[in-house]
């Protein structure tokens, strides 16, 4: 398997980035502890035109500071107070769009994955390129997919609701 270091494909338009993503690995090594999964599931989200991400309307937090950097940039945030999810964002800096690890073999969701691998707070903000503790790893297969609107974003809008931006390997 091939780490994928390219800053070209983190910088990708989101939506290619999250289909790119699918059927790819992911490795970590996080407190002496190798994990290694293939990505099944990723949902794409649009920066600030997209009323279910994180940085619509602008919203630049400390939170959300991640998203406002270039590709390739680790996003990780905690929901309910106990679940870590996993992103990586996507495009240059200033465009605030991120793909969600929504799935990986052997986990079915995403606060199931970032446990599996031993994802941490402490990724937040670091560069997935060259990344010691978490890589992406292509194993030179081409992979299927299919689409499907996002999961959990009832606050968003009806149409961004209905977006088939979840991309899903096809088995």
């Amino acid at each position: 398997m091939k780490v994928i270091n390219d800053l070209n494909f983190f910088t990708a338009p989101t939506i290619m980035l999250a289909q790119n993503l699918v059927g790819k690995w992911i490795e970590t090594n996080i407190c002496g502890k190798t994990t290694r999964a293939q990505i099944t599931e990723t949902e794409a989200y649009l920066g600030i035109t997209d009323t279910a991400c994180h940085t619509f309307g602008g919203k630049h937090t400390p939170r959300t500071e991640p998203m406002w950097q270039i590709g390739g940039t680790i996003y990780i945030y905690l929901i309910y107070g106990m679940h870590l999810m996993l992103n990586i964002v996507s495009e240059s800096a200033g465009k605030p769009e991120a793909v969600l690890i929504r799935a990986v073999a052997g986990a079915n969701g995403p606060a199931k994955a970032t446990k599996l691998l031993n994802i941490t707070k402490n990724l937040n903000g670091q560069s997935i390129i060259n990344n010691s503790q978490i890589k992406i790893l292509d194993d030179g297969k081409i992979y299927h997919f299919t689409t499907a609107p996002r999961v959990g974003i009832s606050y968003a809008s009806a149409k961004d609701q209905a977006a088939h931006l979840r991309f899903c390997l096809k088995t």
